[in-house]
């Protein structure tokens, strides 16, 4: 069954190398993780099966990889320099701050329980930064918050390098920046964080149909590609639309704790390219936006049919690659009771997800014929390109089996005394514990397969 707290993932991701505290030896920092070894092999799959998903697999998107870093204009158009903040109070009492929204009770302290609370003050989301050798410290430019905005002042530059008919869409994967008042639930919610957002870009007649189909199609993303149980999955519309949205529904996996968001699809109207075009007025825009009078141009699309010039409507999907890494961990971990005092913890993924595709293990390490082969079949497999394969040389074949069933790692290799006298090795299948020997010539052809499933 899945991991009953969030607690268990933490322990495991410490133990296997998986998530590790942000500068731990200092006293770490609040909202900042390291991924190790596993971790990062993990992200990796999971940010490649989004790709494949929503670039190899289509026509209609592009790829765009934006700087950290930008011009501060952008993001006073956007609306975030004056609107991306949290209302903040602070108890008189223990000096506890808090995001009153966030509150179990907004007239008490969640820490203390006083009623001792201060007024609600907006609290900057956006991490400021000053560049530049005469910058004197002055906020003149932000790390992103976002993705998004990076992929709609790019929208001219894409379409001229790459003509599409609408719809298309601008996809990224990248690091966003928030200044939370309160990191929380592991790597739910942290100050530095990684996101993979899709832009699609319609005609503004056409926003209902291309809201259902991306709802619909990110849904099925999660249940059929990362492997969640559907039931564990759910549509919350939002009741109090941001300034922008004309529809916004989050998809929310159900976490130990309760169901929470991990992935948000928009209508986001033609508030993004109308924000950011120059000659507004020229456009019958949907949305409110700022006056901009500091664009140097139009992000707007001509139909080569009808003649039409128009700010076209964006439909977007956000999804937080580390929340989905959370979920898919929550949902493949199982501890078993293996009968007499024994149990095991493995990570059930997907063979494609798992960190390790495979792991070699000698049977006894300090015999040179029984390594020699482990490393030539190691050598074979990694010719294949699937991922990381792992030759084990600790000489102890049960913590090694325990240990891949921790990482996930679907099969392991045991190379013995029996393959030196008749070419066979043991197969050793992560979810069932089953053993099989097989002709060391099949093993790649074998692992192929499973990885494959």
């Amino acid at each position: 069954m899945p991991a009953k707290t969030v607690n268990d993932i933490v322990a495991l991701c410490k133990r296997r190398g998986f998530i590790f505290t942000g500068s731990e030896i200092y006293g770490g920092l609040g909202g900042a993780y390291d991924y190790g070894p596993y971790g990062v092999e993990l992200m990796k799959n999971i940010r490649n099966a989004w790709w494949n998903a929503m670039i190899y697999s289509r026509n209609d998107i592009e790829g765009l990889d934006a700087a950290l870093i930008s011009n501060r204009l952008l993001w006073k158009y956007s609306g975030h320099e004056g609107c991306f903040s949290d209302p903040l109070v602070e108890c008189k009492k223990c000096g506890a701050r808090m995001r009153q929204d966030k509150m179990k009770d907004p007239t008490k302290c969640d820490n203390c329980g006083s009623t001792e609370i201060t007024a609600p003050r907006e609290y900057q989301l956006m991490m400021g930064l000053s560049i530049g050798a005469i910058a004197d410290g002055e906020i003149n430019a932000y790390l992103r918050p976002e993705t998004a905005t990076t992929t709609y002042v790019n929208f001219k530059n894409v379409l001229d390098a790459k003509p599409h008919k609408l719809p298309f869409g601008i996809a990224q994967i990248g690091k966003a920046f928030r200044n939370e008042i309160s990191p929380r639930g592991f790597v739910f919610r942290m100050r530095e964080f990684e996101q993979a957002e899709m832009q699609y870009f319609i005609n503004p007649k056409d926003d209902e149909k291309y809201y259902e189909y991306w709802k619909a199609t990110r849904l099925g993303w999660w249940v059929n590609v990362l492997g969640i149980p559907q039931e564990k999955l759910r549509f919350l519309p939002h009741v109090k639309l941001a300034h922008y949205a004309k529809a916004a529904v989050d998809i929310e996996y159900a976490f130990p704790d309760g169901f929470d968001e991990v992935e948000g699809v928009h209508n986001r109207q033609d508030f993004d390219l109308g924000s950011h075009t120059k000659d507004q007025d020229s456009f019958k825009l949907s949305a409110k936006v700022l006056d901009n009078k500091d664009s140097t141009t139009k992000l707007s699309y001509s139909d080569a049919q009808t003649g039409e010039n128009f700010i076209p409507y964006v439909i977007e999907t956000a999804m937080g690659v580390n929340r989905a890494m959370l979920a898919v961990m929550i949902e493949a971990y199982n501890e078993e009771d293996l009968g007499e005092g024994k149990s095991r913890i493995v990570l059930k993924l997907k063979p494609w997800l798992s960190p390790v595709k495979a792991a070699v293990i000698p049977l006894v390490r300090n015999v040179p014929e029984l390594v020699d082969l482990s490393n030539q079949i190691v050598e074979d497999l990694r010719k294949l390109n699937i991922g990381r394969i792992e030759l084990e040389n600790s000489g102890n074949i049960g913590k090694n089996y325990r240990r891949h069933d921790e990482i996930g790692t679907p099969v392991c290799i045991t190379v013995d005394h029996q393959t030196l006298e008749d070419g066979t090795v043991t197969l050793r299948h992560r979810d069932t514990m089953e053993q099989e020997r097989i002709k060391t010539t099949d093993v790649v052809k074998k692992v192929l397969e499973i990885i494959n499933q």
